[in-house]
């Protein structure tokens, strides 16, 4: 018996921090369906070429942005019979995070940044797969090293204390912060200064720039 092949795409939700908080980068859709629609870069499985999902995601985001992020972590599938014109699919979406200047920097895309609190009509049902990205990585980050992944490599420890403030929409006791911070024994100095002379800012860099999984407590 034949049965229907189902659409197969892959979807990334690339997650960045810029002055005005956590933002989305998204682009304006070239062609049907939804056209000039707002949408996360994404595209179809080639079955004859990717391996896996993995595979066809970062082949996706090599084409449409020139790079590839350092970290990419697979979300969920997104699948139904009314989630696209075409017919029934299924999206495997990603979330990838990235330095604000790294890319604004791609010089493959045009990116629009948008407030992930804030999200304009998009197409298919790119909303939701950005409201799972972004509760995945509020979420991680009470527990993790997560949020070092949207700064340079190597940053200064107020950095990284706007950083983890900024995605979880709360201020943080600047002491028991980077006493946190030490006890995770992820954070390796760097020889590496910035400021001005008299009150100078020692750069940090995540030890071999791995994720970590830490507990709170």
């Amino acid at each position: 018996m034949n049965f229907p092949q189902p659409l197969v795409t892959v979807d990334a939700v690339l997650l960045t921090l810029r002055e005005s908080g956590l933002e989305v980068a998204l682009h304006q859709r070239d062609r049907e369906p939804l056209q000039s629609a707002m949408a996360l870069p994404g595209g179809v499985v080639h079955a004859n070429e990717d391996t896996s999902t993995e595979d066809s995601i970062r082949r996706v985001l090599r084409d449409k942005t020139g790079f590839e992020p350092r970290y990419l972590e697979q979300l969920q599938v997104f699948s139904g019979r009314d989630r696209d014109p075409r017919g029934w699919s299924m999206s495997v979406a990603y979330v990838a995070l990235v330095p604000a200047a790294e890319l604004e920097a791609a010089t493959r895309a045009e990116f629009r940044f948008v407030s992930v609190d804030a999200l304009p009509p998009l197409a298919f049902d790119h909303a939701d797969i950005i409201t799972a990205a972004v509760d995945r990585l509020r979420s991680k980050s009470t527990y993790s090293t997560l949020p070092f992944f949207l700064l340079p490599e190597r940053f200064t420890l107020t950095q990284l204390q706007h950083t983890y403030e900024a995605i979880l929409q709360t201020r943080l006791e600047k002491s028991n912060f980077r006493r946190k911070m030490e006890a995770w024994g992820a954070l390796e100095a760097t020889d590496d200064v910035v400021g001005g002379a008299q009150r100078p800012a020692r750069l940090y860099r995540l030890k071999d720039f791995t994720f970590f999984d830490r507990s709170v407590g």
